[in-house]
């Protein structure tokens, strides 16, 4: 679960700015609108057992940001008195991006374990280059800046799982790496997206089956490449996570969708 982002100084350059950042970052966005919102129940697998142990939810909605139009999305996680005992999980993550989803401004304010942290980034594209202004509070509480050129597109968790969601599944091969550097306060590293075909995923109570689309969030750790999450999401246009398998240091979790309104096309993916 521990795995588990702008500032533009003249009208001009901002205008220039938003051409170049659709060009080069942005990707058409079909998959969700403004007013969504996505529910979800956390599990824990304990003692061979899966114990509920809090809710997640996410929220998109249209706003402005610096003067232009963004989308601003939410992730806000809570855990239960019984994750408590095991590990305290406070995390709430806000994003502003484009509207055809570039990065402008990351944050996460996270309570895990017994660390509280936050992270930012703004992202900014000066003449088309891509600038990353990094600030760390760490559980010291001691502040950390920096700012890079990476020469490329980056992104963090938000604008990823928002970039991903827009994927077209029907040219997708099974085994297909999707290489998206991902930032956070204090780095950048390569991850990938990695498509492993087709399942039907039943939900935790029963209520519904879909048929989803497998991807798997892929780092290195230590050397190794490791899965992080996979992601269930409908063979439709919405592309919703239906459920996330989380493979944790301290054992394995698991996000059930529980609740959805303001989504943008049909569920054609409802097997039952």
């Amino acid at each position: 679960m521990k795995k588990n982002i702008r500032l533009f100084v003249m009208f001009i350059l901002c205008l220039s700015s938003l051409s170049t950042v659709k060009a080069q970052c942005g990707i058409n966005n079909t998959a969700f609108q403004s007013g969504e919102y996505l529910s979800y129940d956390l599990y824990f697998n304990w003692k061979f057992v899966w114990v509920k142990v809090g809710t997640a939810s996410m929220s998109t909605v249209k706003s402005r940001y610096k003067g232009q139009d963004a989308y601003r999305a939410s992730l806000i996680t809570r855990g239960n008195n019984k994750l408590d005992n095991v590990f305290v999980m406070r995390d709430t993550l806000l994003s502003y991006t484009t509207l055809d989803i570039a990065p402008l401004y990351h944050r996460k304010g996270a309570k895990e374990g017994d660390r509280y942290y936050v992270d930012e980034l703004w992202y900014t594209y000066p003449n088309g280059v891509v600038n990353l202004r990094q600030h760390e509070i760490n559980s010291d509480g001691e502040h950390h800046w920096k700012t890079i050129t990476p020469g490329k597109c980056v992104y963090d968790m938000m604008s990823i799982y928002m970039r991903a969601r827009n994927f077209n599944g029907s040219q997708l091969k099974k085994g297909q790496k999707i290489v998206l550097p991902i930032a956070n306060a204090s780095h950048l590293q390569d991850t990938w997206l990695v498509y492993q075909g087709k399942e039907e995923v039943e939900m935790k109570n029963g209520s519904a089956t879909y048929r989803c689309l497998v991807l798997s969030f892929m780092e290195r750790e230590d050397g190794e490449v490791k899965e992080i999450i996979r992601f269930f999401v409908t063979d439709d246009a919405n592309h919703l996570p239906v459920r996330l398998d989380m493979f944790l240091r301290f054992g394995s979790a698991k996000a059930y969708l529980t609740g959805m309104k303001g989504i943008r096309s049909p569920l054609t993916s409802k097997v039952k």
